[in-house]
């Protein structure tokens, strides 16, 4: 199959090139000649920090994108662009403007220069006299990458290796690397594995001429690597040039689009954004489709536990909801019902039967529970206040905490501060927040806790009230998380206000103002 054609100099058909393709030994599948050309994109990331962005003039490289919006429903399925071409062939550039042009909320570029495997000994002298061949697949650590891809593909984060190329070494440290709406996957072999191009959603290959190829490269090397003139070129005639003629530019015939000339050609890249563009409102389409049908059922989840309506419990919450209640008052009868709602979930954990001897030398048939350990984590700053009840009930209990504020351009949630115990993934973990309206904070929380790989369904959140939309958004978008409640509200305004509601949990426990256009998911969402 052709490469998509792009008017004007952009895109063009590439020659044949099976006599090279033959070569391939792990890589290039047939390509059939009906099938109808797709599109595709570009990427970056080599050893600077993870690139998340938000604007075309803003870029974040801590916090995350939320994954689930405030409905909890997946934001945009991630969309994969491969970006192939010739060493200094402009990859990067073209990935930088596509990126640019695209200007949606959160994209990850990721470097293929990042998952060049460990040399041994012998490999690192080669590689120090410009005789390892840094050009073949088999230089590269294509099962990590392609591991990798899945997991970002999946919204998970991943830890990427850190390439050092003076020294053609990994470094002890690692970066983490967080899921996004689009990931751009750039490197020389990027359609060089069969698994590895099931991945990409878009594969996009630069073309360029040889001989600027060539001067980008010693430029490059030069000023950037550490390396002397002698030395590119010996590696470019040796390594580089054959590699491309091999096993890289037959790789041309998998792309749906190839770009001449690089960040030169623009109107390839118009076309590019615009086919990415309408690839990711056909899924955002489709996602509020699943939200509506979803939605469509009223009934309260069964993952949903509501501490019975005593009352004992009415009678507190009549007081706390009451907007003349002292702030001593509201302390007091909060952290009552605190500890009931903590016995109450403690209550869902699995126990095993066991027997002891009571001190008349009887045996005793009794329960005792059957997990490993149980810890807690707040969601701060409100969810902190729960933590003494968490602790006068749990001997020994560890705690984390979460800081999640809200982005004033965005509007979207992202993860500032986080402090968790070792060995969690082994866990019950209590999450714990005061109020949950739309869920959005309490839904990033638990989206970290499974990048930490605990189980969904150890985790058990906690609130005293939550709102029905809330209660249906972390459902939706987690249905083996326990959901923990005193009570659950019907209705949630325009502000996102919980009505009737309980006001600002925060403000009114450690007695500060609350801003005018709060929202009861606030005290997760800002500081």
């Amino acid at each position: 199959m052709a490469a998509a054609p792009v008017p004007e100099g952009a895109p063009v058909e590439p020659h044949d090139s099976s006599s090279s393709a033959e070569s391939l030994d792990r890589l290039y599948p047939t390509v059939g000649s009906t099938k109808p050309p797709r599109k595709r994109t570009t990427s970056q990331c080599k050893s600077e920090p993870p690139l998340l962005r938000t604007s075309k003039r803003t870029i974040y490289t801590a916090g995350r994108p939320p994954w689930y919006n405030e409905h909890g429903t997946q934001s945009k399925e991630a969309f994969v662009i491969g970006l192939g071409g010739g060493s200094a062939s402009g990859k990067t550039t073209v990935a930088t403007m596509i990126i640019e042009a695209l200007d949606v909320p959160w994209v990850v570029l990721l470097s293929m220069d990042s998952f060049y495997k460990v040399l041994t000994k012998q490999q690192q002298e080669q590689a120090a006299s410009n005789d390892f061949n840094f050009d073949h697949p088999d230089a590269f650590d294509f099962d990590l990458i392609i591991a990798t891809l899945k997991k970002l593909k999946q919204g998970k984060s991943v830890k990427i290796p850190i390439y050092d190329f003076t020294t053609h070494s990994r470094k002890k440290e690692w970066k983490t690397l967080y899921g996004a709406n689009v990931i751009i996957f750039e490197g020389i072999m990027a359609f060089a594995d069969k698994e590895l191009l099931k991945l990409l959603d878009l594969k996009i290959f630069v073309d360029t001429d040889s001989d600027i190829r060539l001067v980008r490269r010693l430029r490059r090397d030069i000023s950037e690597r550490g390396r002397d003139i002698e030395g590119v070129i010996k590696q470019y005639n040796k390594f580089v040039k054959p590699a491309f003629d091999q096993y890289i530019q037959p790789t041309m015939r998998l792309a749906d689009i190839v770009v001449p000339r690089g960040s030169g050609n623009t109107v390839a890249i118009d076309l590019i954004v615009q086919h990415v563009h309408s690839q990711l409102e056909e899924r955002e389409l489709s996602v509020r489709a699943a939200l509506a049908s979803a939605h469509q059922c009223h009934p309260l989840p069964q993952t949903l536990s509501v501490l019975k309506s005593t009352p004992q419990v009415r009678g507190m919450h009549t007081i706390i909801r009451n907007k003349e209640t002292s702030r001593d008052e509201f302390i007091f009868y909060s952290k009552r019902l605190m500890r009931l709602l903590i016995e109450h979930a403690l209550s869902l954990l699995p126990f095993q039967s066991c027997t002891v001897q009571t001190p008349q030398g009887h045996d005793y048939e009794g329960r005792t529970y059957s997990g490993k350990q149980i810890t807690g984590v707040s969601i701060l700053r409100a969810g902190e206040t729960m933590e003494p009840a968490l602790r006068a009930v749990c001997k020994d209990v560890r705690i984390g905490t979460i800081l999640i504020q809200t982005n004033c351009n965005t509007g979207e949630p992202e993860l500032h501060y986080l402090r968790l115990p070792k060995d969690i993934s082994e866990d019950h973990v209590i999450l714990m927040d005061c109020t949950v309206s739309t869920g959005a904070a309490a839904m990033m929380a638990v989206r970290v806790l499974l990048d930490h790989d605990v189980p969904e369904d150890k985790i058990f959140l906690l609130s005293l009230l939550m709102a029905e939309m809330g209660v249906h958004s972390v459902a939706y978008a987690f249905p083996r998380v326990k959901i923990i409640t005193t009570a659950v509200d019907k209705k949630v305004n325009d502000l996102f206000r919980i009505i009737p509601g309980i006001g600002n949990f925060g403000d009114r426990y450690f007695g500060t103002d609350a801003p005018p256009d709060w929202s009861d998911d606030e005290d997760a969402l800002s500081t």
